[in-house]
This record gives structure tokens, sequence and C-alpha cells, in this order.
């Protein structure tokens, strides 16, 4: 269910809720969720009067209360446990098991690395696994592999796939993070990157450690801190600069948030470009699969550039998206640019390009020096096969942003038709009907009387008028004949 939005995610939340206390895997969903340090609304226990009608109710409120919380948390949310729980059919699969038969495969024609050790959870994603590596000449040096598997926006054929992911280390550029090494099969890619001691920028943002799984760093942490001004404009300005060269080179990204940000000292470089050849989700897609105007990879990577930058400037991600109002900030310039990317009225009417937001006040004074030349060749074909990939990309998002609208729209009609106000304005229109109707019947039998006392009178017209002569049309009317 990776790629879904929250609202379908939240559609089975409901009917599951009565099955919830003789699942076994919600103990571990407790156990696991301790991780997090978040406090969680279970309700609590009860041993003598628990099958009475009034407490399972109450227990059931509770326990879709609990539900709730899980669901619309973003982090909890994307938990392989919740998803596996609520969607066990599309989530029994082992992927720790499948990342390992994966890398073997690997190692074995690629004896020069070694594992050093897995790095459990450090990242959100359920079909995706870290290992900490090593050369075996080079003891010292440590690496990091990741592991994953295809997803829901794999468009590009298996040879074009395997070929542009070969094609990853030659993408030399001052805010991409290198990649040393990447292939790919049939189903998965592998790529090998420079393990970083000091973490991504939201390592940074959060003090966290790298090492440490992705709940206890992200989901509830006890220090987060906003960057300066001048982080906040360096940092940016890097970020956008990887991301205008990417779409000028026709290389669809999609996957912006600050964990695919690593830092280098003072200088920002993207992550994982082979996301988005693999097909998988971004990070922020039941955000932005809400608003139809969000519907290029252009705009999707403008939409969580806003998502980050919010982070930078506050220390933590939007609670809400849009934002309608926000906090003080280290300049007004970086208010402007957030209300261009997070308010109403941006998500409504959509996103301005990267060139723009290059040109804007917080971005437009900053010097992006280097003496490496950024250089990424993709040949013709590909191109023109990441064109196609782009573009379906596109049109799924498109069609999924359309049954949300539509499903919006259909939950606004049922709960308005069903809120309070509304049955009570119904049993008043009721009412008046009702009351009308016996009105009008009242009235009909009013006249049905009144007709039939005109019809006698009529009758009698001739004993008391004799004088008065039927006319002939009238006796030939009547004539049975």
């Amino acid at each position: 269910m990776e790629g879904r939005s929250l609202a379908m995610l939240r559609h089975r939340v409901g009917y599951l809720v009565l099955f919830v206390e003789k699942a076994g895997e919600v103990l571990i969903i407790l156990v696991f969720f301790k991780i997090s340090g978040l406090s969680l609304p279970l309700p609590p226990k009860k041993l003598i009067g628990n099958m009475d009608r009034e407490f399972i109710a109450e227990r059931q409120k509770g326990l879709q209360n609990y539900l709730n919380v899980i669901t619309t948390n973003h982090i909890l949310s994307n938990c392989e446990l919740v998803k596996k729980f609520l969607d066990p059919n599309n989530y029994s699969a082992n992927y720790t098991e499948i990342a390992l038969q994966q890398v073997s495969m690997f190692f074995r024609s690629e004896p020069k690395w070694e594992v050093v050790e897995p790095l459990k959870d450090i990242g959100w994603r359920i079909r995706k696994r870290y290992f900490l590596m090593k050369i075996k000449n080079q003891p010292k040096e440590r690496l990091v592999l990741s592991w994953a598997d295809l997803g829901p926006d794999k468009y590009l054929s298996d040879k074009d796939f395997q070929w542009i992911v070969k094609l990853l280390p030659s993408c030399l550029h001052p805010h991409i993070y290198r990649v040393p090494f990447a292939t790919a099969s049939e189903s998965s890619a592998l790529v090998i990157r420079a393990f970083n001691e000091k973490g991504t920028l939201k390592d940074l943002i959060y003090k966290a450690k790298p090492k440490d799984p992705f709940l206890k760093k992200y989901c509830n942490p006890k220090k987060t801190q906003g960057l300066e001004l001048q982080q906040i404009k360096a940092f940016g300005r890097q970020i956008l600069e990887a991301l205008k060269f990417l779409h000028e080179k026709g290389f669809p990204y999609g996957h912006l948030h600050s964990s695919n940000v690593m830092l280098e000292g003072d200088t920002c470089q993207l992550l994982d470009l082979e996301n988005s050849l693999l097909g998988l989700p971004s990070f922020y897609r039941a955000y932005f699969s809400q608003f139809r105007k969000i519907n290029t990879l252009e705009s999707v990577d403008v939409h969580c550039f806003g998502h980050l930058l919010y982070e930078m400037t506050y220390g933590r991600p939007p609670d809400l998206v849009p934002v309608d109002t926000f906090p003080p900030a280290p300049s007004d310039t970086v208010v402007a640019v957030l209300e261009v990317l997070l308010s109403q009225e941006a998500c409504k009417n959509g996103m301005p390009t990267i060139s723009r937001l290059l040109q804007m006040p917080l971005f437009s004074d900053v010097l992006v020096t280097s003496s490496e030349k950024p250089q990424f060749k993709i040949p013709t074909k590909l191109k023109e096969a990441l064109k196609v990939a782009k573009e379906c990309i596109e049109k799924r998002l498109t069609e999924e942003q359309k049954l949300l609208h539509q499903h919006r729209r259909l939950t606004r009609a049922k709960s308005h038709h069903g809120s309070e106000e509304e049955r009570r304005k119904r049993k008043i229109l009721a009412r008046k009907k009702s009351k009308r109707s016996a009105f009008e019947s009242s009235e009909e039998q009013s006249v049905k009387y009144s007709n039939s006392n005109n019809s006698g009178s009529g009758a009698s017209s001739p004993l008391t008028s004799p004088s008065s002569p039927t006319p002939p049309s009238t006796a030939v009317e009547h004539a049975p004949f």
C-alpha cells in the first residue's frame, strides 16, 4: 500500500477496529512504538464487566481514536507493522529476507565488498534495506549499501532501467551525493555510497545519530533547532541548483526531503536519485496528492522544497498543509518563499518554477562557487525513455488526485447530509410537507363536497324552472345508442 494516500488508509481503519484486540500484531506495534517516544491513547484494560454492551461500545470508540492517531501521524502511518496490520494481503512479504538474497547474489560476482553490519530501520521505506559495507583491501573506509525493489511508478523497460541505474556513478554535481557503484536487476536496484558519520540535514536539525532507527530519531525528538538565516539561504540555494540540473537533464526526481539531503561540511548534496527510476513513492505523496495543481514532477519537487524549507526554518515539519499562518522567521524573505509554496492559495493555484524560486530575494544573492563542473551524460534514446516514464508518473498522479477529489466530495456530502443540523432541517421540512399534504387533502375533500352539492342542485333545477327547455345536443350526448 506504499504510495497510497492517508485517506485510503483511514478508510480501512473503520471496519478493522473491531478486530484490533484479537490481533496479536497490535502487541508488537505497541512495543515497536515505544521506540518513537510517543504517548498513544490506547484504552485501559478492564477485568470485570468487559463484555457489557456499553463498555464494548466505549472500547470501540477508544480503539478507533487510537488508530486515528496512528494513521494521521505521517511517520507512524508509514511503518511496516502498521501497514502489515491494516493491509496484510499487500504487505505479507519478508523484505529483509528478500534483500539479503539479492545482496548475497551481488557478492558472488563482486567479491571485493564485505558486509560489516545491517543498518536496521534507519530509513522509513518498507521495501528498502541498508547495510554498512567496506572494501576488503580498504578496511577503514565505510560505505552504505542500499537495496530496494520496484515501486508502482516503474515505467522504464527492464533494459532501460538497468542502463540508467548503471549510469548513476557518472553523475557529477557539487550538490548531488556521489554514487561509486550502482547496479540493477529486473526487479530491484543496489547502490553503494560513502557512509557519512555526520548524517543528513535532518540529523543536523534533530540532533540525531545516523545509525539510530528512523522512529527514534524523528518521530518525537527531544531537541530540534531551526537553522540560522545564512544556512537557510545557502542550503536552499544549493538544493535548488541540484533540482534545476536534474530537470534540465530530463531526469525525474520527486524525492526531496531533509533525510535525502546529505551534509558535507557546509555543502548540501541530494541522495537517492535511483528512487524515481525504481518507481518508489515520495515521502510527501500523501500531502501533494491532495492538490490537483501539483501534477508535474517539477511542481512536486518545488512543493517538497517548501516542506524542507519550513523544517530548516522552524526545526520541525508543518503540522498541516496548507499552512494558514507562519510563525515568526529569521527574515520576512523566508516567509515570502513559504507562502508561495505551502499556503492555501499556493496549493490551490499551483507551484512556481525552480527558476522563479532562484530569483526570489532569499536565494538570488547567494553565491554558488565550485571547481567541479556538473555533468551527467544521458544518451538521447535513454532521454526519450525517461521522458515517457516521467509522463506516465505524472499521469498516475493526476488520476490518483482525481479519485481523491471525488472521494472527498462524496465524504463531505455524506457528512453534511448526516449532520445533526441537516437531520433537524429534514425533520422540519418533513413536518411542513406533512402539514401541507394534510391541508391540500382537506381542501380537496372540501372541493369534492362542494361539487357534490352543486351537482345535486343542478338536478332539481328543471323542477324549479319547468319553462327552461333542454338543449338538443345534450339529449344526443346522453343517448345510449
